[in-house]
């Protein structure tokens, strides 16, 4: 029973789900690289592989450690098949480097409720984030909840609303000094900013519109009960459930105005459902259908690819 093995969390689970993710990562990324083979790019795509292995252990660290989920592995299970469900996904070094700058980052937001080193946070967080939309322009959208979690955690003092604009002093410092010495020129607006395209059309294609559409209804099902747990949780954690919430709708707003849509825009997207999702399938209710569920979300990545 697939939810029997991943309602816990081991080292079997972490290593099962680490090693479906580099599989589908170096099938995607194998024509690629002997098409135009070189050491420095194999060595890269190998670095971005290990980023995003990375990735799924900060994921962890954060659902366990703020206690966003129970003790189980479906956060990571999720995560890793939604993930590679898209090939561009994994073909997109940027998008991969970006997505685990935002999760350092929403670790730091998240830490807020322990009111303890609150400026150190909020600095890290809005540096993480900046970062990011070096990789990827559109992720500094997630500035947002980093604003959200001050308004959540520690408004009443005046001082922590001026910290986010100190980190982005302190990262365009850094940019523009890099780029002196590297280049001898200015690191300018027109280097950084990405225009957005609302062109869909490829969201017509069936291998990006069938899996999208199976990943919509998981996160409405699954949404109604996380807003069930948000309204029965107490004060204290009330605030970390909303930053969840936020930070899916953010996540949307990050795909919505992304400049290419062919998938990878998505990724920061499944960060927040896996932690949703993971909720309903800890839950008691529903075994069979919830067996069906898993099974069908793990065979979509495997079918997908060969059917189109």
């Amino acid at each position: 029973m697939l939810t029997s093995f991943f309602s816990k969390s081991k080292p079997i689970n972490f290593l099962a789900v680490i090693l479906f993710m580099a599989a589908f990562y170096l099938l995607a990324n194998l024509r690629p690289l002997l098409d135009s083979f070189s050491l420095s790019g194999t060595t890269a795509k190998f670095g971005v592989l290990i980023v995003f292995i990375i990735s799924v252990s900060v994921l962890n660290f954060i659902a366990k450690k703020n206690d966003l989920t129970k003790r189980s592995a479906f956060k990571i299970l999720i995560f890793g098949v939604l993930s590679v469900s898209f090939w561009e996904i994994l073909r997109n070094d940027q998008v991969i480097i970006a997505n685990l700058c935002v999760l350092l980052a929403l670790r730091r937001v998240i830490s807020l409720r322990s009111q303890k080193d609150i400026r150190q946070k909020i600095f890290d967080a809005t540096f993480w984030i900046c970062i990011a939309s070096l990789f990827y322009f559109w992720a500094i959208l997630f500035l947002l909840i980093v604003y959200s979690g001050i308004l959540l955690h520690v408004a009443n003092y005046f001082k922590n609303w001026l910290v986010p604009g100190i980190a982005f002093l302190a990262v365009f410092g850094l940019v523009t000094s890099f780029s002196i010495i590297m280049y001898d020129d200015f690191y300018t607006f027109s280097l950084w900013f990405e225009t957005s395209s609302f062109d869909f059309e490829q969201y017509s294609n069936p291998a990006l519109f069938i899996p999208l559409s199976i990943i919509l209804a998981l996160c409405v099902w699954t949404l109604f009960f996380y807003l069930g747990l948000l309204q029965k949780a107490n004060i204290n954690s009330r605030p970390t459930y909303i930053l969840v919430l936020l930070t899916l709708v953010t996540a949307i707003a990050v795909a919505l105005f992304s400049p290419v849509k062919n998938g990878s825009e998505l990724l920061f997207f499944f960060v927040p459902l896996s932690i949703i999702s993971s909720n309903y399938f800890e839950s008691k209710k529903e075994k069979v259908f919830k067996e069906i569920l898993l099974f069908g979300l793990i065979l979509m990545p495997i079918l997908i690819p060969f059917i189109f």
